[in-house]
C-alpha cells in the first residue's frame, strides 16, 4: 500500500495518536506540523514513569534479565618470586614464633598457679631420693621463657630458609610439571 507523500509508516508499538512525522521544511512558519500539535514526537519514544528515578527503572529492568553463570578462568602459577616467598614466610614464621612464646608463658603460668609444678617436683624428689636435683629451680620462668624464645628464633630462620629454597625448587620443577592450576571465578 502506498503512503501519501510526507507521511511515515507507524512503528510497531506506537499509538496512532502520536505519529513520528517530523516538521517538514516546506511548512510555513507558525504552522503546526502534520499529525499532532505542539507535542508531536520527532523520534522513537521511551516511556518514563514520572516520579521514579532512572536507577530504580534500571533495577526493575535488571530483575527481568536471567542471571549468567559466573565466569571462570584457569590460570597456571608458573613462577614464584623467591624474595616475595621469603618475606611472606618470614612474617608468618614470626607470627608463629610469637604464638609459641606466648603459649609457653600461659601454660607455665597455669601450671604454676594450679600447683602442678610443686606436685611434679615432690614426685621427682620421691623417685630420685633426696639428691641435689631440684625441679623448681631448674624450671624457673625466665629459663623456660628463654628456651621458648630460642626455639622460636630457630623456627623463624628455618621456615624462612626452607620456604625460599622450596620457591627455587618449584621454579625449577615448573618446566617439567607445567605449574599449579588455579581456577579463578567472579562469584
Amino acid at each position: 500500500m502506498a503512503q501519501p507523500a510526507g507521511q511515515r509508516v507507524r512503528q510497531r508499538g506506537q499509538s496512532p495518536q502520536s505519529p513520528q512525522s517530523p516538521q517538514s521544511p516546506q511548512s510555513p512558519q507558525g504552522a503546526e506540523p502534520r499529525g499532532g500539535g505542539e507535542g508531536a514526537a520527532t523520534g522513537p519514544q521511551r516511556s518514563v514513569n514520572v516520579g521514579q528515578a532512572p536507577a530504580a527503572q534500571q533495577a526493575g529492568d535488571d530483575s527481568r534479565k536471567p542471571r549468567r553463570k559466573p565466569r571462570r578462568a584457569r590460570v597456571y602459577v608458573t613462577r614464584l618470586d623467591p624474595w616475595s616467598v621469603a618475606k611472606a614466610a618470614f612474617l608468618l614464621s614470626l607470627a608463629i614464633g610469637i604464638v609459641i612464646v606466648v603459649a609457653v608463658a600461659v601454660v607455665f603460668w597455669t601450671l604454676d598457679s594450679t600447683g602442678a609444678l610443686d606436685a611434679v617436683s615432690r614426685t621427682v624428689d620421691d623417685v630420685l631420693g633426696t639428691g641435689g636435683f631440684d625441679l623448681l629451680t631448674t624450671l624457673e620462668f625466665s629459663r623456660v621463657l628463654g628456651l621458648a624464645a630460642v626455639i622460636a628464633s630457630v623456627e623463624i630462620v628455618l621456615v624462612s630458609a626452607l620456604a625460599t629454597l622450596f620457591a627455587f625448587l618449584y621454579n625449577i620443577s615448573v618446566g617439567l610439571t607445567g605449574g599449579i592450576e588455579v581456577v579463578l571465578s567472579d562469584n
